[in-house]
């Protein structure tokens, strides 16, 4: 096993949890005849069930020192534990990438509130939830309508919008009785960095209260390279009427430039606060077009998988082509937008009822769709025989039947080519 740089001809990247569709991606960044993409865990080992980090660990590195070639890059595009995993085992093996203490400023919730109150004031009041009260309470200064969610999850899991005691009483027993799925592993995460004592305190499987945003929700995607933020995209987020549910991402975002630049400004100030870098990630906002405004809702230090085919579409090539330039040490450079379309996005097309699935789509009838409305991709979720509700990784209010991945000129065209593929996606439930 090598680690560094290898022949100019060719670098070994190892992806923790590459899966098929992001690696046909990735086999289409610009330079790619120079990659050899090697899976590192799979993506059930990293987010089903329990998350024995420690055994994780091990067998990534059992693999990484088995390897009888250079070790040019170690990336990932997923939440947590491979963010953290990533930068553990760059550290370890020499090689470019962000900081274990800087990861866990972004993943950590409340730690990141606290950072962001330094240089920002954009955001919404917080606290803390004792989860271990016998009868726990809001805390200070936290009013309804607010979001209960644990210091630490993924896909907004046990993330809940409550209203009213009755309510913020039936969340705090969910979360009370979910939280340790995460919050246990990443307790043992935080034991490597020295925390501040308010974050101490409050360990890996706690519960955080905010007070509820409102507005339009987008989201920033960029870079750190040498100290120096780079915004490269920013994108919308919007969700079916009257649910905190997204229907779509789509990018370019559609906003006013005033929305955009502040949403880039406050980017910007918030990674410099944290001192990432030499990464890539993604921060969601929400904004009031009205004024300008825009509300710092979460960082994650990662970039966004979801919105790879995004900027393929739009820019002519994926946002994985930067973490890869990252982690090879290399600038990413400027990126030229030369796509074949002028918008696109990832439409999450969604079941709110609990039900055992009895068909999906064929591949056969999937490929025709495909075929006949260009610029569509279409990944369906649930397997035959199913329970919905069984689905890994899903908010707390619905359930997902497939992603559609949709290219078009204008908003309204992508809004046409998304209904023609719904009405011809077959899913049939037996329900109960």
């Amino acid at each position: 096993m090598n680690t560094g740089p290898g022949s100019p001809e060719e670098k070994n990247i190892f992806v923790i949890g590459l899966d098929e569709s992001n690696e046909e991606v990735l086999r289409r960044v610009p330079g790619a005849d120079r990659y050899r993409f090697h899976p590192l865990l799979s993506v059930e080992e990293l987010q089903y069930g329990e998350i024995p980090i420690l055994e994780l660990l091990e067998k990534a590195q059992r693999q990484l020192d088995a390897f009888d070639g250079t070790i040019d890059a170690i990336v990932s595009y997923w939440d947590f534990p491979a963010s953290t995993m990533v930068a553990m085992l760059c550290d370890k093996y020499g090689l470019p990438g962000v900081s274990l203490e800087a990861v866990l400023k972004c993943e950590h919730k409340y730690w990141s509130r606290l950072e962001q109150a330094k240089v920002i004031d954009e955001l919404p009041d917080f606290g803390i939830v004792d989860l271990d009260d016998e009868d726990p309470a809001p805390p200070e200064g936290v009013d309804y309508p607010m979001w209960l969610k644990p210091v630490k999850s993924f896909s907004s899991e046990l993330a809940f919008h409550v209203e009213d005691d009755a309510e913020f009483a039936k969340a705090v027993a969910e979360i009370r009785s979910g939280v340790d799925r995460v919050g246990k592993p990443f307790d043992h995460i935080l034991g490597k960095v020295d925390l501040p004592a308010e974050v101490a305190d409050a360990g890996g499987a706690a519960c955080l209260a905010e007070g509820a945003l409102n507005g339009v929700q987008a989201a920033t995607e960029g870079y750190v390279h040498n100290g120096q933020v780079t915004v490269y995209g920013a994108l919308d987020s919007i969700n079916y009427p009257d649910t905190p549910c997204f229907l779509r991402h789509q990018y370019p975002s559609q906003l006013p430039d005033d929305s955009v630049r502040r949403m880039k400004e406050i980017s910007v100030l918030v990674m410099e606060q944290i001192g990432f870098d030499n990464a890539t990630f993604s921060i969601e906002f929400f904004c009031h077009p009205e004024s300008g405004q825009a509300c710092l809702l979460e960082i994650n230090p990662r970039h966004s998988q979801s919105h790879a085919e995004l900027f393929e579409y739009v820019d002519g090539m994926a946002n994985h082509q930067i973490m890869v330039k990252l982690g090879l040490g290399e600038d990413p450079g400027e990126r030229r937008h030369r796509g074949d379309y002028q918008i696109a996005g990832k439409w999450y097309y969604r079941r709110f009822e609990d039900g055992m699935v009895t068909r999906i789509p064929t591949r056969a009838e999937i490929a025709d769709l495909e075929a006949e409305i260009p610029g569509v991709k279409i990944e369906i979720v649930p397997e035959k025989g199913m329970r919905l509700s069984d689905l890994p990784a899903q908010d707390s209010y619905s359930y997902e039947l497939a992603h559609l991945f949709v290219a078009a000129q204008t908003e309204r065209e992508m809004e046409h080519k998304y209904r023609r593929c719904t009405e011809a996606l077959r899913f049939e439930f037996e329900e109960g």
